[in-house]
């Protein structure tokens, strides 16, 4: 699914960059990779059973790396079915404010055994999405809850278990640059200003 080593994100950053400083580039070549990537996950990575994309091409595995779609701005965040993946993931990988990566006791697509913690950047990923498809109260309640789950300096593990407990590598990189972007676009949001979301 979309992330961001995605060929489609790639392709579209380097588009942009190449444009930006006069670059010269395969452009054009560029754009028709970006197309067809981008039209094979349109396609072939949308469920119509979950009314979702999905983890996997002609899979119904929800997997809440899609998350990262709207942010690497692959779909708009208020496009229709981008709204209703947002509402699949919340309903079958999120507990309160802890978002699960996957179901991997229903869908163990990793080969490990046992269950997981939820993934604390995906937690925050899916407030931004909130905030960036105008769900504001949500996303605002959400992300003041993840707060508290940070230990007494404000560090975040990998992953989070059901008692709060931090799992994982801690602390996470990965984790505090979502947690970043997902304070900056609600409080953008919050204060009335452009998110630099196209819609």
């Amino acid at each position: 699914m979309a992330g961001r080593d995605d060929p489609a994100v790639v392709n579209s950053r380097a588009i942009r960059l190449a444009n930006k400083r006069s670059l010269a580039a395969p452009v054009e070549k560029w754009r028709g990779i970006r197309d067809t990537i981008y039209e094979d996950i349109f396609t072939n990575f949308w469920s119509d059973d979950l009314k979702a994309f999905v983890q996997y091409k002609g899979s119904n595995t929800l997997d809440a790396s899609v998350l990262l779609m709207p942010l690497m701005r692959f779909i708009s965040p208020v496009d229709r079915r981008w709204l209703s993946t947002l509402d699949a993931i919340e309903k079958n990988l999120t507990e309160d404010s802890l978002v699960y990566r996957y179901n991997n006791i229903s869908s163990p697509v990793d080969g490990l055994s046992g269950s997981e913690g939820s993934f604390t950047a995906c937690s925050f990923w899916f407030i931004e999405c909130l905030a960036r498809s105008h769900q504001l109260e949500k996303a605002r309640l959400l992300f003041d809850k993840m707060l508290g789950y940070a230990n007494h300096l404000g560090l975040y593990s990998e992953q989070l278990g059901s008692s709060g407990q931090h799992l994982g590598n801690f602390p996470q990189a990965f984790t505090h640059l979502a947690l970043i972007s997902a304070a900056t676009s609600l409080d953008r949001a919050l204060n009335g200003k452009s998110n630099a979301t196209w819609q």
